[in-house]
């Protein structure tokens, strides 16, 4: 049997692919199973043969159910890893399909859009958790891009990280299921994919899309530096619940 744990990847969109933090996973022993419903492949019904789930970000909205016919399937699993003690981690729709998977609520950000770098804003439970524990550092930055938040908590889950604006930005929402809302996997090349498909976005937040993509380019060894070992902590999770 292979000794490197075997994480099921849900990839919504071919503009959201695991990238850098599939990279930093497999460094760390893991080795990806990526499903792409958007391509046609069939959603695994459970995690038989799986050790940890990573759901990825997508342009839809977490309650697209209707819409986007894999995303019911995807909040099973994430009740079947809570249930069963499987290590998940959402990230940014991901963050917002495990809320409401288990009873939290997610809704368009009154306040706008969330685009760019963002303060990650530790909440005091962060310290202690199993996941970010190791990764609570001040002065810690977030790429972000999202319409929707999580605007209220499962029952039982621990905000972990808080946007400037207030906004839930981490949350452990059960023993083993994580969420952030910003996005650890981006570099610039990929986020400037995102900014060409939809550059109004940017503009009515009034940011200038190109010194944006500069400030995270800048930014690239501080954020590989702040989320390379929230990949490896992950993976370390993993193993140990295996």
């Amino acid at each position: 049997m292979s000794t490197r744990s075997r994480v099921l990847v849900v990839e919504h969109e071919p503009d959201d692919p695991p990238a850098w933090f599939g990279v930093w996973l497999e460094d760390a022993g893991c080795r990806l199973h990526v499903s792409q419903p958007w391509a046609g492949d069939v959603l695994p019904a459970d995690l038989t043969g799986h050790d940890a789930l990573l759901v990825m970000g997508g342009w839809m909205s977490a309650h697209h159910d209707a819409e986007i016919g894999w995303l019911t399937g995807v909040k099973d699993l994430v009740r079947q890893a809570a249930r069963d003690g499987v290590p998940v981690l959402g990230i940014c729709l991901g963050h917002q399909v495990a809320a409401v998977a288990l009873g939290g609520e997610v809704s368009t950000n009154p306040r706008g859009k969330q685009i760019g770098l963002y303060d990650v804003g530790w909440r005091p439970a962060a310290a202690d958790d199993p996941l970010m524990g190791p990764v609570v550092t001040p002065g810690r930055r977030g790429i972000h891009w999202n319409a929707d938040v999580v605007t209220a908590l499962p029952p039982g889950a621990v905000e972990l990280a808080r946007a400037p604006g207030g906004e839930v930005q981490a949350a452990r929402f059960a023993p083993t299921i994580w969420g952030v809302q910003w996005h650890p996997e981006i570099d610039e090349p990929l986020l400037r994919r995102w900014v060409e498909e939809d550059p109004a976005s940017v503009v009515a937040l009034g940011l200038d899309p190109e010194a944006m993509l500069r400030e995270v380019d800048e930014a690239r060894g501080r954020l590989d530096a702040a989320w390379r070992p929230l990949a490896e902590r992950f993976a370390a999770i993993v193993r140990r619940q295996r």
